[in-house]
């Protein structure tokens, strides 16, 4: 089983920043991609940032330029730093991970922008 931890959300007003992190534990192998996705209330659950095995990353048109995906192959670790953040970026943000044989979720962490 693979486990994922978010942290970092939390409430910062409009322009602010946040930096989340996922931690990663378990039987992981062969990792694909990893990424992070959010979910505002009421909506549904959107892609946010993706970044491959090989280190290639997309962006929703949202998150361009304001927001990069890292990942830390060694410690398992992935990071969403977040800049000139918006009232409509207000969710819950949820990790990704996906293998060759099954994709993970994480519990979320809620980021709330404040106007």
């Amino acid at each position: 089983q693979v486990q994922l931890v978010e942290s970092g959300g939390g409430l910062v007003q409009a322009g602010g920043s946040l930096r989340l992190s996922c931690a990663a534990s378990g039987r992981i192998s062969s990792i694909n991609a990893m990424g992070w996705y959010r979910q505002a209330s009421g909506k549904q659950r959107d892609l946010v940032a993706v970044i491959s095995s090989a280190g290639t990353t997309n962006y929703a048109d949202s998150a361009k330029g304001r927001f990069t995906i890292s990942r830390d192959k060694v410690k398992n670790t992935m990071t969403l730093q977040m800049s000139s953040l918006k009232p409509e970026d207000t969710a819950v943000y949820y990790c990704n991970l996906v293998t060759q044989y099954m994709g993970y979720w994480g519990q979320g962490t809620q980021v709330t922008v404040s106007s």
